[in-house]
């Protein structure tokens, strides 16, 4: 058989296994090995599936994944990052929907050190939902506007998104996540204007919070001084240039027990879980990592990627067209697949044919993670939703959840037109 077609039924294969609910991991494993020993035989086939484990785990630069989890999983078990929404509610509840808007910058600070959208909805969401509920909040936006911005989290470095991606593409860690810093601001603002925008519309659905004096505002950013001084331990090191990506999440998970310690709120067992939570998301995405990789090979074996970009060529589409077509199929795939899942499968199609085009890898890293991060709330799967819904339940229906999203999609289909846009003067 054409090796072309062995890989046009290999995609077809594994995406009918997602379809159906397989884990991506063991369809991904699966759907190569069978592919490759159909191409190369089947000694070819498990001399792969023997050492690609190995080099991909033994990676240098994946093992920031690990660190960066651990830090996060210390700050959130020993009590770091409780104080966050506190704290912005002090500075922005005065405003128009101000504690939607101090929704989202608790979750920045949650992304800072925790690089998970799911974490930062269900630790924001616990804390602003029911705050909101006594403030005869429009639940419905309250929990869209924590469902959002937990999103930030896949942006503002750490993320794990953008680590993997630099792996995929060979780009630096440390330009992405100085790029991913800048472009999950810019989230934050977009989303600020769609909160803004619908307290226009309906002010009584987002009421003023009471005011607080300036006292009371440095009194509670005080008490997190200990995020303030992790995220400026992790990103200082980073950003200058003395620490890799890898060194920078060793650290941060040192600074983050050892603030633990001294405040007296890391426990033994806190430190276990800890370990324990790292462990096992740090073992999901690695053998996740090491089906991409195989499927990468099968990929290159069959020569699909090459005909794929003989077909772009024969359809003489622009590099603009190009672009437009990558962001639909995200945005479809974003619907129905969890963010890494669907970075990792579509990278090697994708790859070779933003290279032929002349396109940023860095620019086209961050556009990837902002459209992956935009079907974490986008229906049916959006997770970021599910989440909100398990942990205010009490307050909201799902649909509700779904309706209240609507204003921060459009805002994040905005920020992605602008980046299209501005690509044109880059």
């Amino acid at each position: 058989m054409d090796p072309v077609m062995i890989g046009v039924l290999a995609l077809v294969a594994l995406l009918g296994l997602i379809a159906v609910r397989v884990p991506i991991a063991i369809a991904l494993l699966a759907v190569s090995f069978l592919g490759i020993w159909t191409i190369a035989g089947l000694r070819p086939a498990m001399s792969m599936l023997s050492t690609i484990p190995y080099t991909t785990s033994a990676s240098w630069t994946l093992s920031s994944i690990p660190m960066f989890l651990l830090m996060g999983f210390i700050a959130y078990h020993s009590g770091l990052t409780r104080g966050l929404f506190e704290a912005a509610r002090v500075w922005w509840g005065w405003l128009p929907g101000g504690l939607a808007i101090a929704s989202l910058a608790g979750a920045s600070g949650f992304a800072a050190v925790s690089g998970s959208s799911v974490a930062c909805s269900a630790a924001i969401g616990r804390i602003a939902v029911p705050e909101m509920a006594r403030q005869r909040y429009n639940l419905s936006i309250a929990t869209g506007s924590v469902a959002a911005g937990g999103t930030i989290g896949a942006l503002i470095p750490p993320s794990i998104i953008l680590i993997l991606f630099g792996i995929q593409a060979e780009t630096s860690i440390n330009e992405l996540f100085l790029g991913g810093l800048v472009l999950g601001l810019a989230s934050l603002a977009f989303y600020v204007v769609a909160v803004l925008v619908v307290w226009w519309r309906d002010p009584d659905s987002l009421p003023r919070a009471e005011p607080y004096t300036m006292g009371d505002r440095w009194r509670k950013t005080a008490e997190i001084w200990p995020v303030l001084a992790l995220i400026a331990a992790v990103f200082g090191g980073l950003f200058t240039g003395f620490l890799t990506a890898t060194e920078a999440g060793a650290f941060g998970s040192f600074v983050a027990v050892l603030i633990g310690v001294l405040r007296r709120s890391l426990s033994w067992h806190d430190f276990r879980e800890s370990l324990v939570d790292t462990l096992l998301s740090s073992g999901s995405l690695f053998i996740i990592a090491i089906g991409a990789n195989l499927f990468t090979r099968l990929v290159a074996m069959s020569g699909l990627s090459m005909q794929i970009g003989r077909f772009v060529e024969g359809q003489a589409l622009s590099t603009f067209a190009l672009l437009l077509v990558i962001v639909l199929i995200y945005l479809v795939l974003g619907m129905f697949l969890e963010p890494i899942g669907a970075l990792l499968l579509t990278l090697p199609l994708f790859l070779p044919l933003v290279a032929q085009h002349g396109i940023d890898k860095l620019w086209f890293g961050l556009l990837v993670a902002k459209l992956l991060e935009i079907g974490m709330i986008t229906p049916p799967v959006g997770l970021n939703v599910f989440v909100i819904h398990s942990v205010a339940r009490d307050y909201v229906r799902l649909e509700q959840v779904f309706a209240g999203i609507v204003p921060f999609i459009i805002a994040d289909l905005a920020l992605v037109a602008a980046m299209l846009a501005l690509r044109g003067f880059m």
